[in-house]
């Protein structure tokens, strides 16, 4: 969010402009929607590059002496992404083709991170289809 953009929205505040304010925040939204979608695609796609394999557990604490191998972290973090993306959702309704996902939990399985990375596919690919180019 730019400073002029915080200031606009002081001053909508200010005068008790809610329509605004509330188009505005709207608007933030899509945008942090947009920055979850294409990190989530570009994860998972880096994710795709490697032979299935299993996810971390949930919760993970990191160990520097046992790293985890690099395809395993890559694509817990793929889903871990593609999870805030379906909170984002859930949360602001912002869903392009529906059929949401549960949020990960702690203990989730790998079905189900395979799952939320699979919405984050199947909206960043319908988005793309829609709108080509953006």
């Amino acid at each position: 969010m730019h400073v002029i953009d915080r200031q606009r929205l002081v001053a909508a505040n200010t005068a008790g402009q809610q329509e605004l304010i509330n188009a505005e925040v709207s608007g933030l939204a899509l945008e942090c929607r947009d920055d979850l979608l294409e990190t989530a695609a570009v994860l998972d796609a880096l994710a795709l590059c490697y032979v299935h394999s299993s996810y971390l557990p949930r919760p993970y604490q990191e160990d520097d002496r046992n790293p985890a191998p690099r395809d395993v972290e890559l694509r817990t973090d793929a889903s871990d992404v593609a999870d805030e993306l379906v909170c984002h959702d859930h949360q602001h309704g912002t869903s392009t083709t529906g059929d949401i996902p549960p949020a990960l939990k702690n203990g989730c399985t790998d079905a189900e991170r395979d799952a939320v990375r699979a919405y984050a596919r199947r909206e960043w690919i319908t988005i793309q289809e829609r709108w080509p180019g953006l």
